[in-house]
């Protein structure tokens, strides 16, 4: 299950760019805060060369793949005029921030259709993008537009926080007559195409902040658009009002949507909402409660910056796409559901005795969630060094994967994180190890089970489901 020797070695680092202009690198630097660094890339360019010749052509500003999800960004900062005429002003001002970019991120899906594989990192082609992008039938393309420049002026003339209206009804078209008819409105810029999200320098700091997990990002813009073109006219006076009125309702599932009570095919927000959710006393209390939450986070990240600079201490792949896939199940856990791994996780590593072993398994936290296994284990006498005490944690926690494949037989996805007791994330170190569990013989199973047996592993566990409140109770 785990064949393989050392690759760790025979991987070159992959050097990334942190964009051109300030306002590239700032959104670079809010991407990998919210999908982390594995899955956020600036500056992509394809390889559209004239008979072979001269430098790739700007795909997109930000390209963050995860799995199925691709999300295309636009940054474009462009300054507001002034010719004293308003309408004039946003005219022009809407053709250079949101047109041009909606053309830019239109055109990166289709390439992206058509040819996927044919992404670079760099100018001049020579970088391929390193993680498998899905296929066209696969692929969920999610566009966003960062128009920056209105702010100043939108606050002068209409006050408020320099949001963009969005209202359903006001649509693009080509010839002009309908496009930016009213100053500081946006609309659903095309129905026969991929939704866009249209968003100002200040409604992205709030949504990648606020929902600042790839999965709680995508759900949003999900629901959003199902909810915008399924709805016959939404008027709301800014991004933030809508994701307030998201994160305040849960439907059936339990999940954030907007959830409407009533027979009603027309939706419109006042101003306020945003304020008082950020005011409140069950966002505050979920703010102390995510604190925890970040650890898990930091601890992708410290996976992901070994697996991009080539300085793993183990790996059996030499493709990072393939190292990938673990860490993408870590980073799929909504921020909710990372508070109940931490736990586990400090459980582990801070209560277990001097001088003791501990294995700790977490059953999944949704319906296609992973099995996690966190192994504590002292340096024990007959591993004089570290490198050799390394090779038997490492060997031990493949066994713990075997264990529990061998235990619960359902399950698909099995990960296990290995370290060191009472030093965990402060100087210790930390291995990885991702079981892909769909192919599992009968001869694995009796190997598992003797395992189990010989180096009692899991004999007689303790077993619990978590679940946790995303606004708790105060």
């Amino acid at each position: 299950m785990f064949a393989g020797s050392n690759r760790a070695r025979d991987r070159k680092p992959l050097h990334k760019s942190e964009g051109i202009t300030p306002s590239e690198r700032y959104l670079n630097s809010l991407c990998e805060s919210t999908f982390l660094s594995l899955w956020s890339y600036p500056g992509i360019f394809r390889d559209q060369k004239k008979k072979g010749k001269g430098d790739g052509k700007e795909l997109c500003d930000m390209l963050v793949v995860f799995g199925d999800h691709i999300l295309i960004f636009s940054d474009k900062h462009c300054i507001f005029p002034s010719t004293g005429d308003l309408e004039t002003d946003w005219k022009r001002w809407y053709k250079r921030a949101i047109e041009e970019s909606a053309n830019q991120v239109w055109g990166a899906e289709r390439w992206l259709k058509s040819h996927p594989n044919r992404i670079y990192l760099d100018r001049v082609c020579a970088k391929p993008f390193p993680l498998k992008t899905p296929s066209p039938e696969k692929a969920k393309y999610h566009l966003i537009i960062v128009a920056h420049g209105s702010e100043e002026r939108c606050i002068a003339e209409l006050g408020g926080q320099g949001s963009l209206i969005f209202a359903s009804s006001l649509a693009h078209t080509r010839n002009g007559h309908e496009l930016a008819a009213t100053p500081f409105m946006v609309g659903d810029l095309d129905r026969s195409k991929t939704f866009i999200h249209i968003l100002t320098e200040s409604t992205l700091n709030i949504l990648l902040q606020t929902l600042d997990t790839i999965s709680d990002f995508v759900w949003y813009l999900e629901k959003k658009e199902k909810f915008i073109r399924t709805m016959t006219t939404v008027i709301v006076p800014g991004e933030e009002e809508l994701l307030a009125y998201y994160l305040a309702h849960i439907n059936d599932d339990k999940e954030h949507d907007f959830v409407i009570n009533g027979d009603f095919n027309g939706f419109i927000l006042e101003e306020g909402l945003w304020d008082d959710f950020c005011k409140s006393s069950e966002r505050l209390k979920q703010l102390k409660e995510n604190e925890i939450s970040y650890g898990w986070d930091n601890l992708i990240e410290r996976f992901s910056y070994h697996a991009l600079n080539a300085t793993q201490y183990f790996t059996n792949h030499l493709e990072l796409a393939k190292t990938e896939l673990g860490l993408r199940l870590m980073a799929a856990e909504l921020r909710t559901r990372r508070r109940i791994i931490m736990r586990g996780i400090i459980d582990v590593y801070t209560n277990t005795p001097d001088g003791m072993k501990r294995i700790k398994c977490l059953n999944p936290l949704s319906s296609d969630g992973p099995y996690y296994v966190f192994l504590c284990l002292p340096q024990p006498s007959y591993a004089s060094t570290y490198e050799e005490y390394r090779e038997v944690r490492g060997s031990l926690l493949e066994a713990c994967l075997m264990v529990v494949k061998h235990k619960f037989p359902e399950a698909l996805d099995i990960i296990g994180i290995a370290s060191e007791p009472a030093r965990f994330g402060s100087g210790s170190s930390e291995d990885l190890l991702y079981l892909d569990a769909r192919e599992w013989s009968t001869e694995l199973d009796d190997e598992a089970a003797k395992l189990q047996k010989e180096l009692n592993i899991l004999t007689s566990p303790t077993i619990s489901r978590a679940y946790e409140e995303d606004y708790p109770e105060l």
